[in-house]
């Protein structure tokens, strides 16, 4: 989940009610059986869905968990609003008003380093059938903390690279049969911008201010925003000046790429092509034809980029053993299964493109088997780091730079590690 914009005062007020809060207790082992009475328990989890038919099945596993645990009062599902997700989360936290489960994205790193949640790791393995070895190692390394799991990860959407085919054919371009580049998507994306004033490639909710997405394109060139312990800026190195270099000549020089200001939706139609998660397949309407493909491949080679979403327990509910225990049941195997019409399982034995399909009506179990299954096992994800909203607003502000015809690539790189680095440091 990407939110770059409110979370800084929040935040900050948050992250130090949750380290006290955290301070008081001992890390648990695995929940025993519950000896809650019989209708005591209401049990809140914070998601960002509002999507009907994604409650909705929320809300029938819910049921069905109730039906069977006499203790179980209520499950809620609070939806709150996508922009304002983390915002609203670490508030409710700070003041005291903690929900028992929570969606995470990025700041699941802030949650974790504070001692925020539970590990989930004793419960999933205690909890019979579950399958714990089921789960993808590169799937969980994102919540995971000396050798303990603190969010399931739920959600695992790898990047694709959407075509518009009707707007190649109009510019009298085509794909290659196979090895497609990033340097082709561009040259295309300009002739179809030439031929028709279409748009040419778009990175799907980047609007040039967040720039986490690029690492769908600058993992290409084998650029990282930071090093593998998060303790040092990267993006002045030569392999992210070559994959900015990129970026911004296909704006300036080739108009492959619509500069800011300029809305392309490739799903109404706007564009030859868009980088976006797999999941946002449902957006596609059949008024025009499409294909879905692998990420192109940069100077460094082939690779794939993931969008995660965790679910975990917090650690200041007032039932923990039981908000444990119902999400080992909202995540086993059974409703691991209903769930991934909706969210790419982190289980390997639900991925398969046949499996994938027989719960999707807009990609063939072929390019699911391309763009998820082949994908996921090898994947990186978007970067993420303790306070992300300030690191996201701090590099948003030094990288606006960078969107002017004469920007120097370089310089521009430089001035985001002198403006992050002192938060990467903490």
């Amino acid at each position: 989940m990407n939110t770059a914009k409110k979370l800084a005062g929040a935040a900050a007020l948050a992250t130090a009610a949750i380290v006290a809060l955290a301070g008081c207790s001992a890390s648990p082992a695995a929940p025993a059986p519950t000896t809650a009475a019989p209708n005591s328990v209401a049990l809140r989890m914070t998601v960002w869905t509002s999507n009907e038919a994604q409650l909705a099945l929320f809300a029938s596993i819910a049921d069905s968990y109730k039906a069977t645990h006499p203790e179980i009062k209520s499950i809620t599902f609070e939806s709150l609003p996508f922009a304002d997700y983390n915002t609203t989360l670490t508030t409710q936290i700070a003041g005291g008003n903690a929900p028992d489960l929570a969606w995470m994205g990025d700041l699941s790193k802030d949650l974790i380093a504070s001692d925020a949640l539970l590990p989930l790791t004793p419960v999933l393995k205690d909890t019979k059938g579950w399958g714990y070895d089921d789960l993808l190692p590169s799937a969980t390394a994102e919540f995971s903390r000396d050798g303990q799991l603190y969010a399931y990860p739920f959600s695992n959407s790898p990047y694709a690279l959407y075509v518009n085919k009707d707007l190649l054919a109009a510019a009298g371009q085509s794909l290659p049969a196979e090895g497609l580049t990033w340097d082709q998507v561009s040259t295309i994306g300009a002739a179809v911008n030439v031929a028709t004033g279409k748009a040419g490639f778009v990175i799907r909710d980047f609007d040039f201010s967040a720039w986490n997405t690029l690492a769908t394109v600058w993992t290409g060139w084998g650029a990282s925003a930071w090093n593998a312990d998060g303790t040092k800026c990267t993006f002045d190195d030569d392999k992210m000046v070559g994959a900015f270099t990129f970026l911004h000549d296909a704006v300036y020089k080739h108009s492959a790429m619509p500069g800011p200001g300029t809305k392309a939706d490739f799903f109404a139609g706007d564009s030859a092509f868009t980088v976006a998660q797999v999941s946002r397949a449902s957006l596609l309407t059949g008024s025009f034809g499409y294909d879905v493909v692998p990420l192109p491949a940069g100077p460094a080679g082939t690779y794939s980029v993931i969008g995660q979403a965790g679910m975990g327990v917090l650690r200041t509910s007032a039932h923990p053993q039981e908000a444990g225990s119902f999400l080992a049941y909202l995540t086993g195997p059974e409703n691991s299964a209903k769930l991934s019409q909706f969210f790419p399982s982190a289980r390997k034995s639900l991925l398969s493109g046949e499996k994938l399909a027989a719960n999707n009506t807009k990609l063939t179990a072929e390019q699911l088997q391309s763009v998820v299954v082949d994908q996921i096992p090898g994947a990186v994800t978007l970067p993420n780091h303790t306070s992300p909203a300030e690191i996201a607003q701090k590099g948003k502000t030094a990288l606006d730079a960078m969107w002017k015809p004469d920007a120097d690539v370089e310089k521009v790189l430089g001035s985001v590690c002198s403006a992050i680095s002192p938060l990467l440091a903490k």
